[in-house]
């Protein structure tokens, strides 16, 4: 520290001294994305000429990569990897007018997982039902999807499991969401709250905390998080749980944060597009397949993948819609398709089953607490 009696000059001296060097560093910065976008102009042409897509997941995890391997360390790499998601989501704009249609309103999970996603520069579309996101895709009105898979809490999201079964699209990403609610309003302290309102399982997993912090409050439900933060802006005495993403556009206070009765709620989303995408040697791919009516069937079905030393993440069964008490299994492991471990394990599997569709492969998505 600098001595009391003579310090103020000097001190200001040298921050003006680092500020200085910032400004040179910004500058620098500029000059660089410039040229950036100008590359990323140059890629896009080459990729409308050739019919190619603007989105390659392959490539923008190469990237993420690479450049938290360049880190010296002292960039935050959260940070780090944050800023280059809006870099790669600016270039993408500038080779493409993409548009992301996902499960909405605005500021719901499913609309905090697209922006992690595709980042800010794509156009975010919310749609009413994961049917109408589906649907946008196919038809070509959107390139790609976002809708929720499953909750760690809660299971499958059955609505999602069901178009699968029968839309032409494919899984080609994933993003882990950690889910925390909050208490957002209008009020300035948990006295002015009369009503909170929210989706029945936002409402769910606050339950015991609004219980011991607002047992007098009346609780509403409400279609969806979005709708409820809505609802706390334009009404006196309401509070929504919902995200730090609602508070934000919709202007609310956060009187608490993290009130869900779980810290370890996280939901899994997966972006949908005509293809799957490529390898990058840290990926998954998901099947959906049926199996023959005789005893240990799926045992050994699933033996397939043991046998080769794959992975399986997650399994889950459906009723098949085509005939009472039949049923098909969704399932995702490591690998990828153009390895051979996985074409000889997805070989051996429709030996046993009847019908084996791949559904998915995609990057395998960064735990976002080992950043």
């Amino acid at each position: 520290m600098y001595p009391t009696d003579q310090s103020a000059e000097t001190r200001d001296e040298e921050i003006e001294k680092l500020r200085a060097g910032i400004d040179e560093v910004d500058a620098e910065i500029v000059r660089l994305l410039d040229r950036r976008a100008r590359l990323a102009r140059k890629i896009g042409e080459f990729k409308r000429r050739s019919g190619l897509e603007a989105y390659v997941p392959s490539r923008e995890r190469a990237v993420l990569d690479r450049v938290l391997r360049l880190s010296g360390g002292d960039f935050p790499r959260r940070g780090l990897e944050t800023v280059f998601r809006e870099i790669i989501s600016s270039s993408i704009s500038l080779e493409e007018q993409m548009k992301v249609a996902y499960l909405g309103p605005e500021t719901t999970f499913t609309h905090e997982a697209a922006l992690r996603a595709f980042g800010a520069s794509v156009e975010l579309e919310p749609e009413a039902t994961v049917s109408d996101v589906f649907a946008r895709v196919e038809r070509g009105e959107a390139q790609h999807g976002v809708v929720p898979l499953e909750n760690s809490m809660e299971g499958a999201v059955t609505h999602t499991l069901d178009e699968l079964m029968s839309s032409p699209l494919k899984i080609c990403g994933e993003v882990y969401l950690p889910i925390m609610q909050n208490l957002l309003s209008r009020e300035d302290s948990l006295e002015g709250v009369r009503v909170v309102c929210s989706h029945p399982m936002a409402l769910a997993q606050a339950a015991p905390w609004l219980r011991r912090n607002l047992p007098a409050a009346r609780l509403q439900e409400v279609e969806s998080t979005g709708e409820a933060a809505r609802m706390a802006a334009s009404r006196p005495g309401f509070a929504a749980v919902g995200s730090a993403l609602a508070a934000e556009s919709y202007g609310l206070k956060v009187l608490a944060r993290g009130i869900q009765d779980s810290r370890a709620n996280a939901t899994r989303f997966i972006v949908l597009g005509r293809k799957w995408a490529g390898r990058t040697g840290r990926d998954k791919t998901s099947v959906v397949f049926s199996v023959k009516d005789r005893p240990g069937v799926l045992r050994d079905a699933l033996s397939a993948f043991a046998e080769e030393g794959i992975n399986l993440t997650r399994i889950e069964s459906r009723p098949s819609r085509k005939r009472a008490w039949t049923y098909v299994f969704f399932a995702d492991f490591q690998g990828h398709p153009e390895e051979e471990q996985v074409q000889r394990a997805l070989e051996a599997l429709e030996e046993h089953c009847p019908y084996v569709v791949l559904i998915g492969a995609y990057p395998e998505a960064r735990d976002p607490e080992a950043l």
